[in-house]
């Protein structure tokens, strides 16, 4: 999938609410993770290095970040959510809850995990 098929499908299938913060999540993912890929996986937004690092899914109300091996993290943000095996996620309401600076360390943890 090319970044412009990302990008048609942000356009396409996310609430112009979300779209603005999907932006931000992909210049962040784009910052941190450069090597990983943009891909659809199982009808969603997510990115890729050896396996899935982090995926959206948008409900009517927020966006839902979730990190594949967030159980594995450590959580100094205090942000994340789940009680599942692996999987550990955030919920973004709007653009000026982008909680950047967490993104971020999530993301390097999850770049770190992928290389294991």
């Amino acid at each position: 999938m090319t970044g412009q098929d990302v990008t048609d499908y942000v356009q396409n299938r996310l609430s112009p609410d979300h779209r603005d913060i999907v932006l931000v999540l992909r210049e962040l993912v784009t910052e941190v993770a450069p090597t990983t890929s943009e891909v659809i996986s199982r009808g969603s937004l997510a990115w890729q290095g050896n396996q899935i690092l982090a995926i959206i899914s948008q409900s009517r109300t927020h966006l839902t970040l979730a990190f594949a091996r967030g159980a594995e993290f450590t959580d100094e943000h205090g942000l994340l959510d789940g009680i599942g095996k692996n999987t550990r996620h955030i919920k973004i309401k709007s653009l000026e809850t982008v909680p950047r600076a967490a993104v971020r360390d999530y993301l390097k943890q999850a770049v770190a995990l992928d290389r294991t």
